[in-house]
């Protein structure tokens, strides 16, 4: 099977399963390998348009408590709220903290810049969200959190591992098999936080 068809068998997947974006299986494999999705979970998802990821968090959380926050809106899915919002405008900030009221135990990201075609500046933008995700992660995980972000490789990506490093204590990297094989993005698991 070549590149273009097995990204087609995602796709196709994914419409079969009723997921709302061929990323679901993104989720999927990184929780395969990291088991970060369990019951009673208190979960927030990052840059959340479509819904994907909270669809297969949903799947896998039960008495849990998940948030979805993106610019855009997101179709309303059952069971997960969503906010209208950028996470790094303090009111958001605000209506993360109001909406959980204690320390999260996952937070995700599948959040990439919007492209412009030059892929050195994308990948850079891209690992400034990531850094971001995770200087705001620290403020609102409990000590045993897990953070799972999307970065792509590229110079900064030493910047971003130096800065996990010195806050969790367990960091891996992981490309799963639903990414796009010619993409750069890999995905940082983060957990335990060391501070």
């Amino acid at each position: 099977m070549d590149n273009k068809s097995y990204q087609d068998h995602f796709f196709k997947k994914a419409k079969d399963r009723g997921y709302r974006s061929r990323s679901a299986f993104k989720l999927i494999e990184l929780n395969k390998k990291f088991k970060f999705l369990k019951n009673g979970t208190k979960l927030l998802d990052l840059g959340s348009f479509p819904g994907g990821w909270c669809q297969v968090a949903k799947e896998n959380v039960k008495n849990g408590k998940i948030l979805g926050v993106d610019k855009k809106e997101v179709t309303e899915i059952k069971g997960i709220k969503f906010i209208i919002g950028d996470f790094l405008q303090e009111k958001s900030k605000i209506s993360i903290l109001k909406y959980f009221n204690t320390n999260i135990d996952v937070i995700l990201s599948d959040m990439a810049s919007n492209t412009t075609g030059n892929k050195n500046l994308d990948a850079i933008r891209t690992n400034e969200l990531c850094l971001s995700v995770i200087n705001f992660s620290l403020q609102l995980l409990n000590k045993k959190g897990v953070l799972i972000s999307k970065i792509f490789m590229g110079e900064d990506f030493e910047e971003i591992k130096k800065t996990a490093k010195k806050n969790f204590k367990k960091i891996n990297f992981y490309k799963p098999d639903s990414s796009r094989s010619e993409s750069r993005e890999t995905y940082i698991h983060c957990s335990g936080l060391s501070t």
